[in-house]
């Protein structure tokens, strides 16, 4: 399992991609997709809805169980992924690709994001 060296990540399993114009892109890691096993629902946040770092702000559902999605930053939700929500099996298949799930216009930024380099050795603990 290879971590995109570019993207930043979240203890709770989320990739923040670059920001361009202030807005960065958001999914979960292929650690996270993998051990959520199939997923089968996706609510994400909607666009115009102000999401706080380390919040909840939607939910997985495989065929385990359901899962909280976080915000790995705060700001306003600029646009949610339709294709996951419409074929959620994304998030398993590319999780780093078309499986992402929201763009968030950033306010502010946590300082506890890691590189792919800490996050590998985090998910290897």
């Amino acid at each position: 399992m290879s971590n995109p060296q570019q993207l930043r990540y979240s203890k709770e399993h989320e990739w923040l991609s670059a920001t361009e114009d202030g807005v960065a892109t958001v999914g979960i890691t292929e650690h996270a997709a993998n051990a959520l096993g199939d997923v089968v629902f996706a609510q994400l946040p909607a666009v115009g809805d102000t999401v706080a770092a380390g919040e909840a702000c939607g939910e997985l559902e495989s065929t385990k169980s359901v899962s909280d999605l976080y915000a790995p930053v705060s700001g306003e939700i600029v646009a949610a992924n339709q294709d996951v929500v419409d074929d959620p099996s994304l998030v398993n298949s590319a999780p780093f690709e078309g499986g992402w799930l929201f763009k968030v216009r950033i306010s502010d930024e946590p300082g506890d994001l890691l590189s792919a380099d800490e996050y590998t050795a985090f998910t290897a603990g």
